[in-house]
C-alpha cells in the first residue's frame, strides 16, 4: 500500500487524499501543458467500480465523446495509480484529436482496447506513448540488460499490422493477425531477445575485458569490433550472432612483421576452438595471447611516443591507432 501512495505522489504530485482514511481525492491531473481540477470519492473499501469522478468544466469538456471509456477504466482498474495513468493517456489523446480537427481521430474504442493492452502487459513495461498512440515505446530487462521495441501503429490497427523498431543485429519481424495484439509483439520481442543472449553476452565479455577501439560506443545491433592485441596491432572481428561462440571472420591490424605470426598462430591452432568457451577465450588460446587492458597499455606505450609530453604525474599524448588525444595520470608511488 505504502508503495502505490509513493507512486501515486511521484506520477500526480498534485492529486492528494484529503481524509486520513484516503477515501477522498481532490487536485489537478496534467495533460498537454494544461492542469484540470478534478475530484475522486471512494467507497470504505476502497474499491475503484464503486467510486466516483467529479470532473470540472475543463475536463468534462476536454472528455467529451471519451466519457464511456473513462467509466469503463475506472470498473476494471486494479487500483488509483492505474486508474490515473489511464485517465491522463484518454485525456492526452482526446486533446490532441481535439487540436487537429482535420484528422480523422481514432473512435474511442482504440483508444479503450490499447489501454487495456498496456494494462494487461504493466505500466512499468511502458517507456512512451505519443498523445495519439500511435507511436508506442516498450521496454524489457533481460540478463542486466534493457531492450526497447518502438511500436508504430497505423491507421487500420489491429487490421493492419504495425512496424516495429528494434536495436537487433539481425531482422525482427512480428508475425501477425487481425486478432493480434501489443501482448503478442512484446511476447515475440522477449523470444527474439531470448535467442540472442548469448550473442550479447559474448559482445559484452569483450566490451568489458578488451580494449575497444571501434566502435566507440557499440549499439546493440553492432556486430564487429576492432581491438588492440598490443602496441600498434589490433585485430577486426566480425561476429555471426546467431552462431556467436563460432570463429568469427577475422582481419589483423598492423605492420607485416607483427601481423604475420598471429596469422600463423591462428591457421596453426584453429583445431583448438572449442564452442563451448567463450569466443574471448578461444581467441586468447588460438592467437596465444592475453588480451591487454587499456590501462596497461597506456602506461607502458604512451611514454614513449614522441608526440607525448609529461606535466607532474600526468602524461598526455596522441593515441597510435585512431590518433584522438590521450590523457593518463600516473601513481605517484615510486616503483
Amino acid at each position: 500500500m505504502a508503495e502505490t501512495e509513493a507512486t501515486l505522489l511521484r506520477q500526480f504530485p498534485l492529486f492528494l487524499p484529503q481524509n486520513r482514511s484516503k477515501t477522498v481525492y481532490e487536485g489537478f491531473i496534467s495533460a498537454q501543458g494544461r492542469d484540470f481540477h478534478l475530484r475522486l470519492l471512494l467507497p470504505k473499501d476502497l474499491q475503484l467500480r464503486n467510486a466516483r469522478l467529479l470532473c470540472s468544466w475543463q475536463l468534462k469538456t476536454a472528455l467529451n465523446g471519451y466519457h464511456h471509456i473513462v467509466q469503463q477504466r475506472m470498473q476494471q482498474s486494479p487500483d488509483l495509480v492505474s486508474f490515473m495513468m489511464e485517465l491522463k493517456m484518454v485525456l492526452e489523446a482526446a486533446l490532441k484529436n481535439k487540436k487537429e480537427p482535420y484528422v480523422l481521430p481514432s473512435p474511442p474504442k482504440f483508444y479503450s482496447s490499447l489501454i487495456g493492452e498496456i494494462r494487461t502487459l504493466g505500466w512499468d513495461k511502458l517507456v512512451f506513448v505519443d498523445p495519439c498512440f500511435s507511436t508506442i515505446k516498450l521496454k524489457a530487462d533481460v540478463s542486466g540488460r534493457e531492450h526497447l521495441i518502438t511500436v508504430k501503429l497505423k491507421a487500420k490497427y489491429p487490421a493492419e499490422s504495425p512496424d516495429c523498431v528494434v536495436d537487433f543485429p539481425v531482422p525482427f519481424s512480428v508475425s501477425w493477425t487481425p486478432q493480434s495484439s501489443l501482448i503478442s509483439i512484446y511476447t515475440q520481442f522477449l523470444a527474439a531477445l531470448e535467442s540472442l543472449k548469448t550473442f550479447w553476452d559474448v559482445m559484452d565479455e569483450i566490451d568489458e575485458k578488451t580494449w575497444v577501439l571501434e566502435p566507440e560506443k557499440p549499439t546493440r545491433s553492432a556486430t564487429a569490433r576492432r581491438i588492440v592485441l598490443g602496441n600498434n596491432v589490433s585485430i577486426n572481428i566480425e561476429v555471426d550472432p546467431r552462431h556467436p561462440t563460432m570463429l568469427p571472420e577475422c582481419c589483423f591490424l598492423g605492420a607485416d612483421h607483427v601481423v604475420k605470426p598471429l596469422g600463423i598462430r591462428l591457421s596453426r591452432n584453429i583445431h583448438l576452438w572449442d564452442p563451448e568457451n567463450s569466443l574471448l577465450q578461444n581467441l586468447k588460446d588460438v592467437l596465444e595471447i592475453d588480451f591487454p587492458a587499456r590501462a596497461i597499455l597506456e602506461k607502458s606505450w604512451l611514454r614513449g611516443l614522441l608526440t607525448s609530453r609529461q606535466s607532474f604525474n600526468i602524461i598526455f599524448g596522441e593515441c597510435p591507432y585512431c590518433s584522438k588525444p590521450i590523457t593518463l595520470k600516473m601513481s605517484g608511488r615510486k616503483a
